[in-house]
């Protein structure tokens, strides 16, 4: 079943998601958010939150992508943030702050005040999504503008998009590859594996037990892996339409304005890859699948019950039919 399950039609269609985190993971309904973490003691300890309410923006189609994408990103950084708490728990008491880390919290204190850490979240936020726009969206921009096509024919203008997207998805595979190298890092790509288990496990209307869980794909259709990937093919698409300058800077301009759009068109078509079962769209989804082989492994027993801490969780407090948001 670990194969076929990926597009066999499940009995119950959810929207249901999560986020693997520092030995434990994030479950998020339509209105809750569940976060299980293991403790070094072998605890599980299950921390229930409720969703930011949703703005007005987020039931218009391509908007809602974009401020969707934001929020999670916001939610899924204070959940991160949370198990590393627990995780450094043990070495809190040996280790002291840097002088840096004091230094910088005073300063950052005097600004924020009792609001730091929720500053400390936003800023976050801002440089991830700083350094993933210029590490796959200017940098393959700035590479490709060095190329001598002829940027005056629609010819040109076609080769330097098709060079620059060639671009961008090598240094996306690069990453995934280096990244998946540290330890660390394997063991939160199979606790990204048991989030997609139970996953499946649950849009099957399999009861959540080990046993069945572990018989369901690493892979999902609605993998934010894929989600990347798309934004990858379709920031190709629509950057070819704006066409290419001598000034490097008027290009980087240009995609950063249409950043937006891509987000929200990308958006679009992962929730709707998720629900179809259309031949061509699973065709479509398997680039984004293949490279969920490096950004999923295999969990342990241990931390699929993980897994089910954190859906339940939400499940807890959803009602039926709710999450097929």
């Amino acid at each position: 079943m670990k194969n076929s399950d990926i597009y066999n039609k499940p009995k119950h269609m959810t929207s249901i998601g999560g986020q693997a985190l520092i030995e434990g993971l994030m479950m998020m309904g339509p209105n809750d958010v569940a976060i299980a973490v293991r403790k070094p003691d072998g605890e599980i300890i299950l921390e229930k939150r409720p969703l930011p309410k949703r703005s007005k923006l987020s039931k218009f189609p391509l908007v809602r992508g974009v401020v969707g994408l934001f929020k999670q990103m916001v939610v899924g950084i204070k959940a991160l943030m949370f198990s590393a708490e627990f995780v450094d728990l043990e070495d809190e008491e040996e280790s002291e702050p840097s002088k840096f880390d004091q230094f910088f919290e005073k300063v950052l204190g005097k600004v924020f005040g009792n609001k730091l850490q929720d500053a400390l979240i936003y800023i976050s936020v801002v440089i991830s999504l700083l350094f993933s726009v210029g590490l796959f969206i200017l940098l393959p921009n700035f590479i490709a503008g060095f190329l001598p096509f002829d940027k005056e024919t629609s010819t040109g203008v076609i080769l330097y998009n098709l060079v620059e997207g060639i671009v961008k998805i090598i240094l996306f595979f690069t990453y995934m590859v280096l990244i998946s190298k540290l330890n660390d890092i394997k063991r939160v790509w199979q606790y990204h594996g048991a989030e997609h288990k139970t996953i499946h496990c649950y849009e099957h209307q399999e009861e959540l037990t080990v046993e069945n869980i572990q018989k369901y794909s690493t892979r999902h259709p609605r993998c934010g892996t894929s989600f990347l990937f798309t934004v990858m093919v379709v920031s190709i698409l629509v950057f070819s339409f704006a066409g290419w300058y001598d000034a490097a800077w008027k290009n980087m301009i240009i995609r950063l304005l249409l950043l937006p759009v891509v987000a929200g068109i990308s958006y679009e078509i992962i929730k709707f890859a998720g629900k179809s079962e259309s031949k061509v769209v699973q065709l479509l989804n398997v680039p984004g699948l293949m490279f969920q082989n490096f950004t999923t492994k295999e969990p342990d027993d241990s931390m699929v019950e993980v897994a089910i801490e954190a859906m339940k969780g939400v499940l807890e407090t959803t009602n039926e039919g709710e999450d097929k948001w």
